[in-house]
């Protein structure tokens, strides 16, 4: 994320922006009665998201619970190929085949399809690459679901990666169920994770803001700003003071098991009292928390293999809730 230059928007730049984009982009709401979510959806021609990091599926700028807002505008400058374009529970995989791929030919971004390598040079996920075969997209919308479905056919990969977005009846659950079938010859060996790029109360990152973790946190090598803009205490990160706009915090962060237990986080504003748990069905293989002045986000790894002819399936659960506001 270090390439990123951001502009400090008011609650009310932030709103307006996002109210301005609201007519413009194929997209649909879902609710339960008790949560209300808007989604963007895939498009090759008119999509709100049309870059190459980030899985296409379930792009979210807006859900409500109990009068607190959880998704908006967090960025400054909007593109529909920038990278970082991007609003709520959006996922990323590791490419396919980038190392094996000579320049002009292709690699594999689930989620996005088969992409042209440039050069020479390693893959830069910031970066947006030219879109070779974008496979096929299909979408069913329902009143509390919209399940995605890209099939992907290509010499690089073949695959079918269905993902619903779900809010669950009776709760304050957004469920997020995903199977990727390898349709192709050869493995995929790949990891995604989760950016969680979420805007409490359209609320500028800083004291209040907190992220909570079921075991004791240890850094993994360097991390930027540790120690002023944010601390750790024992299973905390603890978000000290507001950012100025080209401030951010990076770090890996270690203290995980096995299990999928620890697949269990806590995002919470404590001075709006919106929180959020995101719990996993699979175990962690990476940690990482980034912060700038609009978003504090945890970044949570799974890696898988699935040979020719099977499929891999996982959960992510999030469960919205209120908090206690600090004093």
């Amino acid at each position: 994320m270090k390439r990123i230059h951001y502009i400090i928007l008011s609650c009310l730049s932030l709103s307006a922006i996002s109210a301005i984009a609201v007519l413009e982009f194929p997209q649909t709401e879902i609710s339960n009665g008790i949560v209300r979510a808007r989604l963007y959806l895939p498009d090759t021609v008119n999509g709100y998201y049309r870059g190459t990091r980030f899985d296409w599926a379930g792009v979210m700028p807006e859900l409500e619970y109990k009068g607190h807002s959880y998704c908006g505008q967090w960025f400054g400058t909007y593109s529909p190929t920038l990278h970082e374009a991007v609003m709520g529970p959006v996922e990323s995989f590791s490419p396919l085949g980038y190392e094996e791929a000579s320049p002009g030919k292709g690699f594999v971004q689930i989620g996005v399809g088969v992409l042209a390598r440039e050069d020479g040079t390693p893959y830069a996920p910031f970066h947006t690459y030219r879109i070779l075969n974008g496979g096929d997209w299909k979408i069913k919308k329902r009143p509390s679901k919209v399940e995605f479905i890209h099939t992907l056919r290509d010499t690089a990969a073949s695959y079918v990666y269905t993902k619903t977005v779900e809010l669950i009846k009776g709760k304050a659950q957004l469920v997020l169920t995903h199977s990727l079938k390898n349709t192709g010859s050869r493995p995929i060996e790949t990891s995604v994770y989760d950016h969680n790029l979420f805007l409490l109360d359209h609320q500028l990152t800083g004291a209040g803001a907190v992220i909570i973790f079921p075991f004791a946190l240890k850094e993994e090598g360097k991390s930027r700003g540790i120690g002023d803009l944010a601390v750790i205490k024992d299973n905390q990160l603890v978000f000290q003071r507001e950012f100025s706009k080209r401030e951010q915090v990076y770090t890996i962060l270690q203290g995980y098991g096995s299990s999928a237990k620890d697949y269990d986080i806590k995002i919470e504003n404590r001075k709006t009292g919106a929180g959020v748990r995101i719990t996993g069905d699979q175990p962690l293989s990476k940690l990482v928390c980034w912060a700038c002045p609009t978003t504090f986000t945890p970044e949570p790894y799974i890696q898988f293999r699935i040979n020719p002819g099977e499929s891999f399936n996982w959960k992510l659960t999030y469960e919205f809730y209120t908090c206690e506001i600090s004093k």
